[in-house]
């Protein structure tokens, strides 16, 4: 990566714009230098820096390359909240009385069984061992999805293999023993 700076001003300037200085650009085009801020995600990606320009290059970790910037990836803005957390918070407004396993109301305490017994049909059901027995499914089908071929295979295979001997066995048979043929005559 290359930086060409006309005078040591200009580079204080460079500098500061990596450092994050919120003013360097516009210093920089008031000295009539041109400044790229660019982000890249490998120092290859960086721009060369041309003559009446200064190139600052951040270099970001890799793994962020296709992920939300962090500056708008949390935002505690109420338009920026999910809709199923919305629906899951109106879904409680007025939830008392019978079944709601609140302290208010009369029978509130009933829900609250209901709500263990949910809570932990849900957790059964995103346990690992769930997701492990889903996976051994899914390759035990995999496995058998190909076992009627593979066995109608198999079976073709062994029926050849007992035809071609059955045909020896019977060429064997009707094949003449060694000296058989040629019997001596009987003595007269």
């Amino acid at each position: 990566m290359k930086h060409l700076f006309a005078s040591a001003p200009l580079a204080v300037l460079g500098a500061l714009a990596a450092i994050g200085a919120g003013s360097v650009p516009a210093v920089a085009q008031s000295a009539g230098e041109k400044v790229n801020m660019v982000i890249a995600y490998d120092p290859a990606e960086c721009p060369v820096a041309q003559p009446g320009e200064v190139v600052v290059c951040e270099i970001l970790v890799q793994e962020d390359r296709y992920r939300i910037p962090t500056n708008l990836r949390y935002s505690d803005d109420p338009a920026n909240r999910a809709r199923a957390r919305q629906v899951e918070e109106i879904k409680y407004v007025g939830d008392f009385g019978t079944m709601s396993c609140s302290p208010a109301g009369a029978g509130g305490f009933t829900g609250c069984n209901q709500k263990f017994i949910e809570a932990a049909y849900k957790d059964k059901s995103e346990a690992d061992a769930v997701r492990f027995g889903l996976l051994i499914e899914q390759a035990r089908a995999e496995r058998l999805s190909t076992i009627d071929a593979d066995a109608a295979e198999e079976q073709s295979r062994v029926e050849m293999i007992e035809r071609e001997y059955m045909q020896r066995l019977e060429r064997e048979r009707q094949a003449e023993l060694p000296g058989e043929g040629a019997l001596p005559a009987p003595p007269k």
